[in-house]
């Protein structure tokens, strides 16, 4: 099922990546202790603006800022949409 959203000008949806619930030597993280994830997957992007068109696209994995974007719920799952230019590198 399709997203039925689209971002205006130079903002991005993005789906952020799970947070880590273990860590590497096996020990559980708690709730409450979690990062926000600084990872996802673009889901929508708009089509930039005329001095700066968009260079990222749907289905890229992207780094941003811990505080980066405004949290939204959309169909039951956690989104971020924020400015191109909160994005950190395209990996």
């Amino acid at each position: 099922m399709a997203l039925n959203i689209k971002p205006l000008a130079d903002r991005v949806l993005i789906e952020p990546a799970a947070a880590e619930t273990t860590t590497a030597s096996g020990i559980i993280i708690p709730d409450n202790a979690k990062e926000k994830p600084q990872k996802g997957n673009v889901v929508a992007a708009g089509k930039g603006t005329k001095d700066e068109p968009i260079t990222v696209k749907v289905g890229d994995t992207v780094l941003y800022g811990k505080f980066a974007g405004t949290e939204l719920k959309l169909e039951g799952k956690d989104y971020l949409i924020m400015r191109e230019s909160d994005i950190l590198a395209i990996i």
